[in-house]
Protein backbone atom coordinates (compact mmCIF):
# COMPACT_ATOMS: atom_id res chain seq x y z
CA UNK A 1 0.00 0.00 0.00
CA UNK A 2 1.22 3.68 -0.77
CA UNK A 3 0.71 7.28 -0.60
CA UNK A 4 1.27 9.37 -3.38
CA UNK A 5 2.98 12.99 -2.71
CA UNK A 6 2.28 15.20 -6.44
CA UNK A 7 5.14 18.44 -5.48
CA UNK A 8 4.48 21.15 -8.38
CA UNK A 9 3.36 19.45 -11.27
CA UNK A 10 3.65 21.01 -13.92
CA UNK A 11 3.15 19.65 -17.88
CA UNK A 12 4.00 21.34 -20.75
CA UNK A 13 4.18 20.32 -24.53
CA UNK A 14 5.99 21.46 -27.13
CA UNK A 15 4.91 24.75 -28.71
CA UNK A 16 4.31 26.06 -25.15
CA UNK A 17 0.82 24.46 -24.24
CA UNK A 18 0.65 23.97 -20.80
CA UNK A 19 -1.98 20.84 -19.79
CA UNK A 20 -1.48 20.37 -15.79
CA UNK A 21 -0.26 23.70 -13.75
CA UNK A 22 1.57 23.76 -10.13
CA UNK A 23 -0.59 20.53 -9.36
CA UNK A 24 0.10 19.80 -5.26
CA UNK A 25 -1.71 17.29 -3.74
CA UNK A 26 -0.96 14.83 -1.02
CA UNK A 27 -3.05 11.50 -1.25
CA UNK A 28 -3.25 9.25 1.87
CA UNK A 29 -2.69 5.49 1.83
CA UNK A 30 -5.92 3.96 1.06
CA UNK A 31 -7.98 6.49 0.05
CA UNK A 32 -10.18 7.18 -2.98
CA UNK A 33 -9.37 9.92 -4.85
CA UNK A 34 -11.30 11.11 -7.77
CA UNK A 35 -10.40 14.08 -10.48
CA UNK A 36 -13.10 14.99 -11.73
CA UNK A 37 -13.61 18.30 -14.26
CA UNK A 38 -14.51 19.15 -18.36
CA UNK A 39 -13.09 17.72 -21.42
CA UNK A 40 -9.67 18.86 -21.44
CA UNK A 41 -9.04 20.11 -17.88
CA UNK A 42 -5.74 18.02 -17.74
CA UNK A 43 -7.56 15.40 -15.24
CA UNK A 44 -6.23 12.24 -17.56
CA UNK A 45 -2.64 13.92 -18.41
CA UNK A 46 -2.03 14.19 -14.84
CA UNK A 47 -3.26 10.34 -14.03
CA UNK A 48 -0.93 9.76 -17.03
CA UNK A 49 1.95 11.21 -15.22
CA UNK A 50 1.41 8.94 -12.45
CA UNK A 51 1.30 6.19 -14.65
CA UNK A 52 4.60 7.06 -16.13
CA UNK A 53 3.04 7.36 -19.52
CA UNK A 54 3.32 10.97 -19.65
CA UNK A 55 7.04 12.86 -18.50
CA UNK A 56 6.63 15.41 -16.00
CA UNK A 57 7.82 19.17 -17.28
CA UNK A 58 8.05 20.56 -13.67
CA UNK A 59 7.67 19.03 -10.07
CA UNK A 60 8.16 15.92 -8.15
CA UNK A 61 6.05 12.57 -7.92
CA UNK A 62 6.58 10.62 -4.96
CA UNK A 63 4.69 6.96 -4.08
CA UNK A 64 5.60 6.31 -0.85
CA UNK A 65 8.55 7.55 0.02
CA UNK A 66 10.42 7.26 -3.74
CA UNK A 67 10.47 9.80 -5.65
CA UNK A 68 9.63 7.82 -9.13
CA UNK A 69 10.30 10.74 -12.02
CA UNK A 70 12.60 8.66 -13.76
CA UNK A 71 11.02 5.58 -13.08
CA UNK A 72 9.67 3.15 -15.51
CA UNK A 73 5.92 2.78 -15.29
CA UNK A 74 6.43 -1.23 -15.07
CA UNK A 75 8.28 -0.55 -11.87
CA UNK A 76 5.92 2.24 -10.47
CA UNK A 77 3.73 -0.84 -8.52
CA UNK A 78 0.98 1.04 -9.97
CA UNK A 79 -1.85 -0.87 -12.12
CA UNK A 80 -3.91 1.24 -14.42
CA UNK A 81 -7.59 0.95 -15.91
CA UNK A 82 -8.01 2.66 -19.08
CA UNK A 83 -11.84 3.43 -20.59
CA UNK A 84 -10.79 0.92 -23.53
CA UNK A 85 -10.76 -2.76 -21.92
CA UNK A 86 -7.85 -3.43 -24.21
CA UNK A 87 -8.05 -7.01 -23.58
CA UNK A 88 -6.27 -9.59 -25.48
CA UNK A 89 -9.00 -10.55 -28.32
CA UNK A 90 -7.61 -14.65 -29.05
CA UNK A 91 -6.80 -15.11 -24.68
CA UNK A 92 -9.18 -16.45 -22.78
CA UNK A 93 -10.52 -14.05 -19.28
CA UNK A 94 -7.61 -16.15 -17.55
CA UNK A 95 -4.80 -15.87 -20.16
CA UNK A 96 -5.56 -12.13 -19.75
CA UNK A 97 -5.98 -11.70 -16.05
CA UNK A 98 -2.61 -14.05 -16.55
CA UNK A 99 -0.52 -11.81 -18.57
CA UNK A 100 1.36 -9.65 -16.74
CA UNK A 101 2.13 -12.36 -14.07
CA UNK A 102 3.75 -14.44 -16.84
CA UNK A 103 5.94 -11.65 -18.04
CA UNK A 104 7.31 -11.00 -14.55
CA UNK A 105 7.71 -14.43 -14.44
CA UNK A 106 5.74 -15.57 -11.46
CA UNK A 107 4.90 -19.05 -10.50
CA UNK A 108 1.79 -20.94 -12.54
CA UNK A 109 0.95 -21.92 -9.10
CA UNK A 110 0.68 -18.25 -7.62
CA UNK A 111 -1.00 -17.23 -11.02
CA UNK A 112 -3.82 -19.50 -10.21
CA UNK A 113 -4.23 -18.54 -7.03
CA UNK A 114 -4.18 -14.66 -7.64
CA UNK A 115 -6.36 -14.78 -11.04
CA UNK A 116 -8.82 -17.31 -9.00
CA UNK A 117 -9.29 -15.11 -5.94
CA UNK A 118 -9.44 -12.11 -8.08
CA UNK A 119 -12.55 -13.62 -10.35
CA UNK A 120 -13.90 -14.96 -7.25
CA UNK A 121 -14.06 -11.19 -5.88
CA UNK A 122 -15.47 -9.73 -9.29
CA UNK A 123 -17.87 -12.37 -9.31
CA UNK A 124 -16.37 -13.65 -13.07
CA UNK A 125 -15.20 -16.83 -11.84
CA UNK A 126 -17.92 -18.60 -14.70
CA UNK A 127 -16.11 -16.42 -17.55
CA UNK A 128 -12.19 -17.74 -16.89
CA UNK A 129 -12.41 -19.87 -20.45
CA UNK A 130 -14.32 -17.50 -22.46
CA UNK A 131 -13.01 -15.28 -24.39
CA UNK A 132 -13.55 -11.12 -24.39
CA UNK A 133 -15.87 -11.37 -27.89
CA UNK A 134 -18.46 -13.22 -25.61
CA UNK A 135 -18.62 -11.23 -23.09
CA UNK A 136 -20.77 -8.13 -22.28
CA UNK A 137 -19.26 -4.47 -21.92
CA UNK A 138 -19.77 -5.06 -17.88
CA UNK A 139 -18.15 -8.36 -18.00
CA UNK A 140 -15.05 -6.92 -19.90
CA UNK A 141 -14.74 -4.25 -17.41
CA UNK A 142 -14.55 -6.53 -14.60
CA UNK A 143 -11.72 -8.73 -16.76
CA UNK A 144 -9.71 -4.79 -16.89
CA UNK A 145 -10.13 -4.86 -13.07
CA UNK A 146 -9.46 -8.11 -12.78
CA UNK A 147 -6.02 -7.82 -14.76
CA UNK A 148 -5.18 -5.08 -12.45
CA UNK A 149 -6.23 -6.11 -9.13
CA UNK A 150 -3.82 -9.70 -9.36
CA UNK A 151 -1.20 -7.30 -9.64
CA UNK A 152 -1.53 -6.54 -6.10
CA UNK A 153 -0.04 -2.98 -6.65
CA UNK A 154 0.46 -0.29 -4.42
CA UNK A 155 -1.83 2.04 -6.40
CA UNK A 156 -4.49 1.63 -9.11
CA UNK A 157 -4.95 4.24 -11.49
CA UNK A 158 -8.65 4.24 -13.27
CA UNK A 159 -9.18 6.31 -16.58
CA UNK A 160 -12.82 6.67 -16.87
CA UNK A 161 -13.50 3.29 -16.59
CA UNK A 162 -17.08 3.42 -16.85
CA UNK A 163 -17.70 5.92 -19.66
CA UNK A 164 -18.05 2.91 -22.11
CA UNK A 165 -21.52 1.37 -20.10
CA UNK A 166 -25.22 2.22 -20.14
CA UNK A 167 -26.56 4.10 -17.77
CA UNK A 168 -28.24 0.89 -15.33
CA UNK A 169 -24.94 -0.91 -15.54
CA UNK A 170 -22.74 2.41 -14.36
CA UNK A 171 -24.81 2.96 -11.47
CA UNK A 172 -23.91 -1.26 -10.58
CA UNK A 173 -20.24 -0.82 -11.43
CA UNK A 174 -19.86 2.86 -9.23
CA UNK A 175 -21.29 0.11 -6.43
CA UNK A 176 -18.98 -2.57 -7.04
CA UNK A 177 -16.07 -0.32 -7.54
CA UNK A 178 -16.56 1.11 -3.74
CA UNK A 179 -16.94 -2.56 -2.52
CA UNK A 180 -14.01 -3.13 -4.42
CA UNK A 181 -12.07 -0.17 -2.64
CA UNK A 182 -13.13 -1.44 0.88
CA UNK A 183 -11.87 -5.12 0.55
CA UNK A 184 -8.79 -4.40 -1.31
CA UNK A 185 -7.82 -1.56 1.00
CA UNK A 186 -5.43 0.07 -1.63
CA UNK A 187 -5.35 3.55 -2.67
CA UNK A 188 -6.96 4.56 -5.94
CA UNK A 189 -6.98 7.44 -8.27
CA UNK A 190 -9.73 7.69 -10.59
CA UNK A 191 -10.10 10.11 -13.37
CA UNK A 192 -13.81 10.88 -14.64
CA UNK A 193 -16.34 13.79 -16.04
CA UNK A 194 -18.99 12.81 -14.34
CA UNK A 195 -19.76 14.40 -11.26
CA UNK A 196 -22.32 11.54 -9.90
CA UNK A 197 -19.28 9.18 -9.51
CA UNK A 198 -17.40 11.43 -8.06
CA UNK A 199 -20.24 12.54 -5.65
CA UNK A 200 -21.26 8.80 -4.83
CA UNK A 201 -17.51 7.41 -4.57
CA UNK A 202 -14.66 9.49 -3.48
CA UNK A 203 -13.02 10.04 -0.30
CA UNK A 204 -12.19 13.28 -1.39
CA UNK A 205 -12.50 14.95 -5.07
CA UNK A 206 -10.18 17.21 -6.51
CA UNK A 207 -12.10 19.51 -9.03
CA UNK A 208 -9.85 20.54 -12.15
CA UNK A 209 -10.23 23.50 -14.86
CA UNK A 210 -7.78 24.58 -17.54
CA UNK A 211 -4.69 22.52 -15.69
CA UNK A 212 -5.38 24.33 -12.85
CA UNK A 213 -6.76 22.52 -8.80
CA UNK A 214 -9.74 24.35 -8.14
CA UNK A 215 -10.78 22.51 -5.17
CA UNK A 216 -9.93 19.30 -3.05
CA UNK A 217 -12.46 18.33 -0.81
CA UNK A 218 -14.80 16.13 0.57
CA UNK A 219 -18.12 15.12 -1.73
CA UNK A 220 -20.11 16.92 1.28
CA UNK A 221 -18.07 19.93 1.66
CA UNK A 222 -17.68 20.54 -1.98
CA UNK A 223 -21.59 20.64 -2.06
CA UNK A 224 -21.98 22.73 0.57
CA UNK A 225 -18.67 25.35 0.36
CA UNK A 226 -17.59 25.65 -2.70
CA UNK A 227 -14.66 28.06 -3.11
CA UNK A 228 -16.08 30.02 -6.42
CA UNK A 229 -18.44 29.72 -8.98
CA UNK A 230 -16.78 27.26 -11.26
CA UNK A 231 -16.51 24.39 -8.41
CA UNK A 232 -20.61 25.60 -7.53
CA UNK A 233 -21.94 24.77 -10.72
CA UNK A 234 -19.99 21.54 -11.59
CA UNK A 235 -20.71 19.70 -8.32
CA UNK A 236 -24.67 18.97 -8.16
CA UNK A 237 -27.30 18.03 -10.28
CA UNK A 238 -29.37 20.48 -11.43
CA UNK A 239 -26.58 22.46 -11.41
CA UNK A 240 -26.61 25.45 -8.52
CA UNK A 241 -28.85 28.57 -9.49
CA UNK A 242 -26.62 31.62 -10.21
CA UNK A 243 -28.11 35.24 -9.57
CA UNK A 244 -26.92 38.29 -10.41
CA UNK A 245 -28.12 40.56 -7.65
CA UNK A 246 -27.38 42.98 -4.93
CA UNK A 247 -25.92 43.27 -1.07
CA UNK A 248 -27.82 45.81 0.87
CA UNK A 249 -28.62 47.45 4.13
CA UNK A 250 -31.51 48.03 5.80
CA UNK A 251 -31.48 49.46 9.38
CA UNK A 252 -29.89 46.77 10.80
CA UNK A 253 -30.83 43.66 8.64
CA UNK A 254 -28.75 42.65 5.48
CA UNK A 255 -30.58 41.96 2.08
CA UNK A 256 -30.07 40.12 -0.91
CA UNK A 257 -31.91 41.79 -3.61
CA UNK A 258 -32.54 40.90 -7.11
CA UNK A 259 -35.77 41.51 -9.70
CA UNK A 260 -38.00 42.77 -7.63
CA UNK A 261 -37.47 40.77 -4.73
CA UNK A 262 -35.56 41.50 -1.56
CA UNK A 263 -34.23 38.24 0.43
CA UNK A 264 -33.42 38.56 4.04
CA UNK A 265 -30.45 37.22 5.36
CA UNK A 266 -29.94 35.33 8.65
CA UNK A 267 -28.07 37.78 11.14
CA UNK A 268 -25.19 35.69 11.35
CA UNK A 269 -24.04 35.93 7.37
CA UNK A 270 -25.33 39.48 7.64
CA UNK A 271 -22.66 40.54 10.41
CA UNK A 272 -20.04 38.56 8.70
CA UNK A 273 -16.91 41.22 8.08
CA UNK A 274 -16.71 39.54 4.52
CA UNK A 275 -20.15 40.53 3.29
CA UNK A 276 -20.32 43.72 5.27
CA UNK A 277 -17.14 44.90 2.78
CA UNK A 278 -19.97 44.44 0.06
CA UNK A 279 -22.80 46.31 1.24
CA UNK A 280 -23.97 48.42 -1.91
CA UNK A 281 -22.38 46.12 -4.36
CA UNK A 282 -23.22 43.70 -7.26
CA UNK A 283 -22.37 40.05 -6.42
CA UNK A 284 -23.87 36.94 -7.54
CA UNK A 285 -26.17 34.71 -5.34
CA UNK A 286 -25.71 30.88 -5.51
CA UNK A 287 -28.91 28.80 -4.71
CA UNK A 288 -29.05 24.60 -4.95
CA UNK A 289 -32.59 23.96 -6.76
CA UNK A 290 -33.63 22.28 -3.42
CA UNK A 291 -34.05 25.61 -1.71
CA UNK A 292 -36.31 26.91 -3.87
CA UNK A 293 -39.71 25.75 -2.39
CA UNK A 294 -43.58 25.32 -3.43
CA UNK A 295 -45.16 23.81 -0.48
CA UNK A 296 -47.19 25.90 1.83
CA UNK A 297 -45.65 24.95 5.17
CA UNK A 298 -42.35 26.58 3.32
CA UNK A 299 -44.08 29.71 2.38
CA UNK A 300 -45.51 30.28 6.28
CA UNK A 301 -41.77 29.44 7.36
CA UNK A 302 -40.07 31.85 5.24
CA UNK A 303 -42.75 34.90 4.78
CA UNK A 304 -39.43 36.85 4.26
CA UNK A 305 -38.46 35.24 1.12
CA UNK A 306 -40.98 34.89 -0.30
CA UNK A 307 -41.07 35.13 -4.50
CA UNK A 308 -43.65 34.65 -7.45
CA UNK A 309 -42.63 32.80 -10.44
CA UNK A 310 -43.75 31.27 -13.86
CA UNK A 311 -43.29 27.86 -14.25
CA UNK A 312 -41.96 27.50 -18.15
CA UNK A 313 -40.66 23.50 -18.02
CA UNK A 314 -41.90 20.38 -15.63
CA UNK A 315 -39.62 17.85 -15.56
CA UNK A 316 -40.72 14.05 -14.09
CA UNK A 317 -37.51 13.15 -12.19
CA UNK A 318 -39.25 9.48 -11.03
CA UNK A 319 -39.34 10.39 -7.06
CA UNK A 320 -39.09 14.26 -7.57
CA UNK A 321 -40.01 17.18 -10.30
CA UNK A 322 -37.34 19.39 -11.66
CA UNK A 323 -39.04 22.86 -12.40
CA UNK A 324 -37.78 25.42 -14.47
CA UNK A 325 -39.28 29.05 -13.88
CA UNK A 326 -39.07 32.40 -14.91
CA UNK A 327 -38.91 35.54 -12.29
CA UNK A 328 -38.15 38.07 -15.23
CA UNK A 329 -36.66 38.63 -18.21
CA UNK A 330 -33.11 38.80 -16.33
CA UNK A 331 -33.68 35.70 -13.75
CA UNK A 332 -34.36 32.26 -14.24
CA UNK A 333 -34.55 29.60 -11.36
CA UNK A 334 -34.84 25.72 -11.59
CA UNK A 335 -36.45 24.16 -8.54
CA UNK A 336 -36.46 20.67 -7.05
CA UNK A 337 -39.62 19.77 -5.22
CA UNK A 338 -41.24 16.52 -4.04
CA UNK A 339 -43.09 14.27 -7.15
CA UNK A 340 -46.36 15.25 -4.84
CA UNK A 341 -45.89 18.73 -6.18
CA UNK A 342 -49.19 20.28 -7.95
CA UNK A 343 -46.94 22.99 -9.75
CA UNK A 344 -46.85 22.10 -13.81
CA UNK A 345 -46.39 23.80 -16.77
CA UNK A 346 -47.88 27.33 -17.28
CA UNK A 347 -48.50 27.79 -13.87
CA UNK A 348 -47.76 30.80 -12.35
CA UNK A 349 -47.24 30.25 -8.34
CA UNK A 350 -45.17 31.58 -5.14
CA UNK A 351 -42.11 29.79 -4.22
CA UNK A 352 -40.43 30.43 -1.27
CA UNK A 353 -36.54 30.82 -0.71
CA UNK A 354 -34.56 29.45 2.18
CA UNK A 355 -32.01 31.94 2.44
CA UNK A 356 -30.12 31.18 5.29
CA UNK A 357 -27.84 28.29 2.84
CA UNK A 358 -27.58 31.08 0.22
CA UNK A 359 -24.25 31.37 -1.46
CA UNK A 360 -22.76 35.18 -1.92
CA UNK A 361 -20.29 35.16 -4.46
CA UNK A 362 -17.99 38.11 -6.09
CA UNK A 363 -19.00 39.23 -9.34
CA UNK A 364 -15.59 39.68 -10.80
CA UNK A 365 -13.56 37.12 -9.11
CA UNK A 366 -15.69 34.91 -9.07
CA UNK A 367 -14.60 33.73 -5.69
CA UNK A 368 -16.90 32.85 -2.76
CA UNK A 369 -17.30 35.81 -0.19
CA UNK A 370 -19.39 33.66 2.25
CA UNK A 371 -21.35 30.22 2.17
Amino acid sequence: MASLSLRHITKRYQGGVTAVSDFNLEIKDKEFIILVGPSGCGKSTTLRMIAGLEEITEGELYIGDKLVNDVAPKDRDIAMVFQSYALYPHMTVFENMAFGLKLRKVRKEEIKRRVEEAARILDIEAYLERRPKALSGGQKQRVALGRAIVREPKVFLLDEPLSNLDAKLRASMRTELTKLHQRLQTTFVYVTHDQVEAMTMATRIVVMKDGIIQQVDTPQNLYDKPVNLFVAGFIGTPQMNFIPGKIEKKGDDVYFSFSKYSLKLPAEKGKDPALQAYIGKEVIGGLRPELVHDEERFIEMYPDSVIEAYVEVSELMGAEFYLYLKVDEECNLISRVSSRTKARQGDTLKFAINADLLHIFDKDTEQIVVH
